[in-house]
């Protein structure tokens, strides 16, 4: 296998194709109970907590370098390790993993496009029992390395910035403010609402719309290349497939608000926005 060959959205019989590379590591990310039911044959398991770090009001935060360390390598994960992510859920946990892995400077990844959902719609085999953790070191994570994390100071200091564009992944209701999930609602002022839905054809066993689809939808709302992109929602976890989309559409200036709605909505002092966007639209 060569990594560089390996596109950013992998389709799952590319994916069978390369299963045996033992540079390629392909990981399921949900709860073990979920993944011995029924995974990607040899495929790991990170569970989806493991990846968020809870400071109440606040959750979605990136864990600490040494939790990551442990996780990441009790996942198989090292360095040179081409990680293909896959959750049966959507796909916004295993998008999580992938921010995660660029945060720490981990280029070489992809989505499996539609996750378990395609794979098992395309016919192609599936493992039950549990899987030992791998025997891998912990991951050499440095302190500091967040270039894809954008935290509330700098979603702040972006507001008046016209280069930067806040992307929010979640529903028009929660956009608007009447579905209010802290203890304030609405959205971050200048914010476009994406809900991440949009990105998944449901006809289609849950993959992505082909990239130029996705291209216009992002064009649309003013979503486009040149800009910095700020992507959230509740605790970057829908946001989290925003991000990779992104990635996978060519932007090279995106990064994720881990808080999120979460932070922002909780917190006396930010300033927010009621209501849908002008002229109607969410």
């Amino acid at each position: 296998m060569d990594e560089s060959r390996l596109p950013r959205v992998i389709e799952p019989a590319e994916l069978a194709r390369h299963r045996d590379d033992a540079r390629l590591r392909v990981v399921f990310v949900g709860d073990a109970e979920s993944h011995a039911r029924a995974h990607i044959p040899g495929s790991g398991c990170i569970d989806y907590a493991d990846l968020n770090r809870q400071r109440p009001p606040a959750g979605g935060l990136l864990p600490e370098p040494g939790h990551l360390a442990q996780v990441l390598g009790r996942a198989g994960i090292t360095p040179e390790t081409h990680v293909v992510a896959c959750d049966a859920s959507g796909n916004g946990r295993a998008s999580r993993l992938l921010w995660t892995l660029d945060c720490l400077g981990h280029d070489n990844w992809s989505l499996l496009n539609g996750g378990l959902v395609a794979w098992h719609a395309d016919g192609l085999p599936l493992q039950t029992g549990p899987m030992p953790a791998a025997d891998t070191p912990p991951y050499p994570v440095s302190e500091g390395i967040t270039r894809a994390r954008a935290d509330r100071d700098e979603v702040l200091a972006s507001l008046d910035d016209p280069n930067t564009l806040i992307v929010d992944a979640r529903s028009p209701g929660e956009y608007r403010g009447d579905d209010r999930r802290a203890v304030r609602g609405g959205h971050i002022p200048g914010a476009v609402n994406v809900e991440w839905t949009r990105n998944v054809d449901a006809d289609n066993a849950a993959r992505l719309h082909a990239p130029d689809a996705l291209r216009q939808m992002y064009a649309d709302a003013g979503v486009t290349p040149e800009h910095t992109v700020i992507a959230h929602c509740q605790t970057h976890h829908r946001s989290a497939l925003t991000y990779v989309v992104l990635r996978y559409l060519g932007f090279t200036q995106v990064r994720g608000y881990d808080g999120s709605w979460s932070d922002w909505g909780n917190d006396p002092e930010t300033p927010i926005v009621t209501g849908p966007a002008p002229g109607g639209a969410d």
